[in-house]
């Protein structure tokens, strides 16, 4: 996008990962940033959006019903568009992505950085028959049943600000350092189980490593205590399974409630962790 006055625009959205190579664009891959990004570029202009910005980055076939990002729109695209933008984007938008909201926010507002913790729901059947047909998409089959009490004793340790490293994918330079802020699971009346996480961050693939050993100890392999004695470990427990995308959805992104603090919690963010 080139220079001229811009309004920043916060959009809230959700998708079915199913069909998506995770959120980031990628040449000859069908993205939601990449599709996303097609569809502000075909109303706004081909200058008229740009700067891209989402909470938190999706792996493929990771689903959303609460993400959040923000792009920056040219003044008069936004003058444009501003009463009908949902409307627009919902007609030539795929069905498995919408945009359920587009507001204008100040400048200082960063959908990645101002975020003050992001939650992700996971979803597992232990049912004898497998998944609900019609929630294949969005729910694990698991074959062994799964007791209630263990899954939550075993969350209960993971709670706090530890190093995650041996549930996260190693980066180079990047800290593995996260505060969880709560973990829990419920059993919904359909016999479904559901993990919830709120962190104020996330590294790559430490949702479903965390679910992966929670499973384990639910269905009666690992001791409630074997989660949590991990996290003293420096590098990836190659016994922990990452399970599979499809069960993960993320349904939320917390944010300070008054504008003028959202440039300094973008700047708390960006220092480096500890």
């Amino acid at each position: 996008m080139t220079g001229g006055v811009t309004v920043r625009v916060r959009l809230d959205l959700a998708y079915d990962g199913t069909d998506f190579h995770g959120w980031a664009a990628q040449p000859g891959r069908r993205t939601v940033a990449g599709v996303l990004e097609a569809a502000l570029t075909r109303l706004a202009g081909q200058d008229g959006a740009g700067g891209l910005t989402v909470a938190g980055r999706t792996d493929a076939g990771v689903h959303a019903r609460g993400q959040v990002c923000h792009v920056d729109l040219a003044a008069t695209a936004w003058e444009k568009l501003s009463g009908t933008l949902v409307r627009r984007l919902a007609g030539v938008l795929p069905p498995d992505l919408r945009v359920f909201a587009a507001t204008a926010v100040a400048p200082e507002f960063d959908a990645r950085f101002s975020a003050l913790a992001r939650r992700y729901a996971y979803r597992v059947s232990d049912a004898p028959y497998g998944v609900d047909p019609l929630r294949r998409h969005d729910t694990l089959a698991w074959w062994r049943p799964l007791d209630l009490a263990a899954l939550r004793g075993a969350a209960a340790g993971l709670v706090g600000e530890h190093d995650f490293a041996a549930y996260c994918r190693r980066q180079p330079d990047r800290s593995t350092v996260r505060r969880v802020l709560a973990l829990d699971w419920r059993r919904e009346p359909d016999g479904t189980l559901v993990a919830t996480v709120t962190a104020d961050a996330f590294c790559q693939s430490m949702v479903r490593s965390l679910v992966g050993a929670m499973l384990l100890v639910g269905d009666g392999r690992r001791p409630p205590t074997w989660p949590a004695n991990l996290l003293a470990r420096r590098e990836r427990a190659g016994e922990v399974q990452v399970v599979a995308a499809h069960g993960l959805t993320l349904v939320g992104v917390d944010y300070p409630d008054h504008p003028e603090q959202w440039a300094a919690r973008a700047a708390q963010t960006r220092r480096r962790r500890a």
